[in-house]
């Protein structure tokens, strides 16, 4: 039986996709790819990808519009690939209903990455509830679900209960960015509004008492414009 996790690549510029689908088989993966949208719905139907990488300027219909249409009908991990830059747009992707998010031109180590952290997490949604892990780990960093307690090495981080619920959304998420909106709707509520000044001020807390180095986070990366990713590797 193939137990290959099966990668579906979306890109209009075949020497890339090919590219990627040649290091993608190199490195144990299955590839099928289109450089259209429409047919990539019918293939996430069709074959029920891992893995989704797409891009967003395509041919036919627009990449965000693909990650709308097949978000409700596929458990697939989706990373966006694309040269748009821009943090509206890599925030509407990711809004759409995308796990990550590469900006051209990125490297094959990144992508690969990026790629393991997305079929951990699958594998962590597809484990019944009650196997759910109950402590999260990287690096010295600790985090006891059971006990709603943090660590650093063997010292416990004191944090207040809004600042844990912010440390255990991002734990449960890991590896991916997440935006401004969603932690506010997580954490605060669908009518938390914008308070995007606020989150800063919680994250910068948490930060000072986590971090050895704030200024150059090891732990909580800031996506510029766009939220936050708690790292996973």
């Amino acid at each position: 039986m193939d137990n290959k996790p099966l990668i579906l690549v979306v890109e209009d510029e075949k020497p890339i996709r090919n590219f990627m689908c040649v290091s993608l088989e190199a490195q144990g993966y299955k590839c099928i790819d289109t450089q259209h949208g429409k047919t990539a719905i019918s293939l996430v139907s069709a074959h029920n990808p891992d893995i989704i990488i797409i891009d967003l300027g395509l041919p036919d219909i627009d990449g965000i519009d693909v990650i709308a249409m097949v978000r409700p009908h596929t458990k697939a991990a989706i990373i966006v690939v694309s040269a748009r830059g821009h943090e509206r747009e890599k925030v509407e992707a990711l809004d759409s209903g995308a796990d990550d998010y590469l900006t051209k031109p990125f490297s094959v180590v990144e992508l690969l990455a990026r790629i393991r952290v997305a079929l951990r997490h699958s594998n962590q949604r597809s484990q019944p509830e009650n196997q759910s892990p109950a402590v999260f780990l990287i690096g010295v960093l600790k985090i006891d679900f059971e006990k709603r307690r943090v660590f650093l090495a063997d010292d416990e981080i004191h944090l207040t209960p809004m600042e844990y619920r912010l440390m255990a959304l991002m734990a449960k998420h890991s590896g991916r960015v997440l935006t401004h909106k969603f932690i506010l709707d997580e954490i605060w509520g669908a009518f938390s509004g914008n308070d995007t000044q606020s989150l800063r001020v919680f994250m910068a807390n948490i930060r000072r008492k986590i971090e050895k180095e704030p200024a150059q986070p090891r732990y909580i990366l800031t996506e510029v414009g766009v939220g936050y990713r708690l790292a996973d590797e």
